[in-house]
């Protein structure tokens, strides 16, 4: 779809007259209307209101002249994958699972491909497979090239770590011993749990993106522990296969 099409497409989607998006961009009415007849492109900082209020990414209303790949990880982005910085506009290097409100969740490359390798394995393409495949693209990626000067300072290994910390004082009885946290997005593990007063709760956003890990207990059975943090605070549940009948443990301010 031309540039042309995709500006008045999402304006009127968005039930917004030529002179009520120009107000929202600081433009001129004409501005708007040469760029939904193809006349002119918006500049740099006017591309970035744009993508903020329709919430869409500037490759999106460039018409998509470029494939997105996450430079991290290296899955296809489209604009439901694409991560956010910490004022919500998007940033098209990455998924959302690889960074998030500024932070990057990946310092090893080793973590991450087995992560990847746990979603991606199939039939058609066994665990070696991917994970040979994951060795050799992952080093051409922004990411993994730069990756002393993006990530490589170990701030966020040491936060990481502090969480793991803070989890294993918890003590909670039959939850093994934390020692990785990994990358999560809300709408995965945003479970709903029953209050005492028979209730229906969420405590995550869907959108964001969380610190956790899934773990046996250690008295066996169907149930499993889950652990999700960030900055704000640490929650523990328990769950049956696929997040059925989830109980919650503890939430905890931190």
């Amino acid at each position: 779809m031309a540039k042309k099409n995709i500006i008045h497409e999402l304006r009127t989607k968005n039930g917004l007259s030529q002179d009520a998006l120009a107000e929202k961009v600081y433009v001129t009415r004409q501005a708007v209307s040469r760029w939904e007849n193809g006349e002119t492109v918006p500049n740099t900082e006017t591309l970035k209101l744009l993508s903020k209020l329709f919430n869409v990414s500037i490759n999106t209303i460039l018409g998509s002249p470029r494939k997105l790949v996450c430079q991290c990880c290296g899955m296809p982005l489209e604009d439901a994958m694409v991560s956010r910085e910490k004022d919500g506009s998007f940033n098209d290097d990455y998924c959302k699972w690889c960074y998030a409100d500024g932070e990057y969740m990946y310092s090893s490359m080793d973590d991450l491909i087995e992560i990847c390798v746990k979603n991606m394995a199939n039939d058609e393409h066994p665990e070696k497979e991917v994970r040979a495949y994951l060795k050799d693209m992952l080093p051409q990626l922004d990411y993994w090239k730069r990756y002393k000067e993006l990530g490589g300072d170990g701030k966020f290994e040491e936060f990481k770590q502090k969480l793991i910390n803070e989890i294993n004082a918890l003590n909670i009885e039959g939850l093994p011993k934390v020692e990785k946290l990994n990358a999560l997005v809300g709408s995965y593990v945003n479970l709903e749990y029953r209050l005492p007063n028979g209730s229906m709760v969420k405590f995550l956003d869907d959108n964001a993106t969380y610190l956790g890990n899934q773990l046996e207990c250690e008295f066996g059975g169907d149930r499993c522990f889950g652990v999700l943090a960030n900055m704000d605070f640490i929650l523990v549940c328990t769950y049956e296969t696929n997040g059925m009948n989830p109980e919650l443990v503890m939430y905890k301010k931190r």
